[in-house]
């Protein structure tokens, strides 16, 4: 699988200077934490379940999380689980289907175990599980389930943990709670495929809900708890991990509605990219400023609940030109020892040693996502994967 994958060959060589790379289940856990993009969601309970994820793997989507917890009724669940072992062998009775990235998202520990075992052969598709209300207490119950599970399927599964729970919320319980988890996912580093956020749940602890206007870092309250989770949990220094971004719940912008306008000046010859001015309708606008954002606050990836926010997601994830120049710049060898150069755009300082890792995360990101060619902005990413 790829990103961009979907789009014809002939136009990736128009976008990219750098094509994003291919990757399977099986590649390096760095290269499938740094691949993941935009996750989509789907319960569980989905008849068709095994048709979307193959049509939504034919649109660009590279994971996906079947949901067996908040978007299921609990009285749902005996029957979600039965529903997935039968997409799963309907799945695995397609040998030609390209998948995405498969993770079950469960309530209990036990799941995991009971459902690895029902899917018998067909956990060679599954590539994970993902960990409901992470605390260190909850945490080593389900990656010891984990770990038993593969060891008994003999198949590679990650660990996805969601931090989400009130202790997270709470000043006076916060940084135990952060130390704690730190604790639990460094023993089970190995297991440990990326982190993810659950801001809804951190805005119930207070009443809160935001607005289609606003992003989760305009929500102070919820913005201190993710600069805590990446200041302890996302450093730089290698014992950090990937921290995806939160879920945007908005979802008015549906694909047919603004494709007609992407083949209309300026989307169609895309010099002036006036994408805030012309398409910034029905929630999209706060969705690409919360994008942006999280990336600026170490994020990377996104939870989506809506097949329309996959795209911009993946959009703005590709490195641009001058981010790849200057990276590279900042890397040679011979700069080694350090400095400050002008960058080759002409406007901005790279120090390199300040930069190195801001550098090396940014090749990282190059390396699944693409390089755009220099001419081509965001808005260009956007309306060619659309069209196609």
């Amino acid at each position: 699988m790829r990103h961009f994958g979907h789009i014809a060959p002939e136009e990736r060589q128009r976008l990219f200077f750098r094509e994003p790379g291919c990757f399977t289940a099986d590649s390096p856990a760095r290269v499938l934490a740094a691949a993941l993009g935009a996750t989509l969601y789907s319960p569980a309970t989905r008849e068709r379940l095994a048709d979307d994820v193959v049509k939504q793997a034919g649109r660009g989507v590279v994971s996906m999380v079947l949901c067996l917890e908040d978007s299921i009724d609990d009285a749902e669940v005996v029957g979600a689980e039965e529903n997935l072992v039968r997409q799963f062998a309907d799945l695995a009775a397609r040998p030609d289907a390209d998948l995405p990235l498969l993770f079950i998202r469960v309530r209990f520990p036990e799941q995991i175990p009971d459902l690895v075992r029902r899917l018998g052969p067909d956990v060679r598709l599954l590539s994970g599980f993902v960990l409901p209300k992470f605390t260190e207490e909850r945490g080593i119950a389900f990656l010891e389930a984990l770990t038993a599970a593969e060891a008994a399927s003999g198949r590679r599964l990650f660990a996805m943990p969601v931090l989400e729970s009130p202790e997270l919320m709470y000043r006076e319980t916060r940084v135990e709670a952060l130390q704690g988890i730190a604790h639990t996912v460094d023993k089970y580093r190995d297991r440990v495929l990326a982190l993810r956020l659950g801001v809804t749940d951190f805005c119930s602890s207070y009443a809160l809900r935001r607005a289609p206007d606003m992003t989760a870092y305009d929500v102070q309250i919820v913005a201190s708890v993710i600069a805590d989770v990446v200041n302890v949990l996302g450093r730089a220094d290698g014992t950090g991990f990937t921290v995806t971004g939160p879920v945007w719940e908005y979802f008015r912008v549906q694909e047919r509605m603004f494709k007609p306008q992407l083949r209309t000046s300026p989307f169609v010859e895309n010099r002036a990219g006036r994408l805030r001015e012309t398409l910034i309708e029905h929630a999209l606008d706060g969705l690409l400023r919360e994008i942006s954002l999280d990336q600026a606050n170490g994020l990377l990836g996104k939870t989506c609940i809506h097949p329309s926010h996959v795209l911009p997601v993946h959009a703005l994830s590709v490195v641009s030109h001058e981010e790849f120049s200057d990276a590279e710049d900042i890397l040679r060898p011979e700069r080694g020892g350090g400095g400050v150069l002008r960058s080759a755009s002409r406007n901005k300082m790279n120090e390199v040693k300040p930069h190195r890792a801001w550098a090396e995360r940014v090749l990282q990101r190059a390396e699944v996502f693409g390089v755009a060619n220099e001419d081509i902005g965001f808005v260009d990413l956007l309306a060619a994967g659309l069209a196609d």
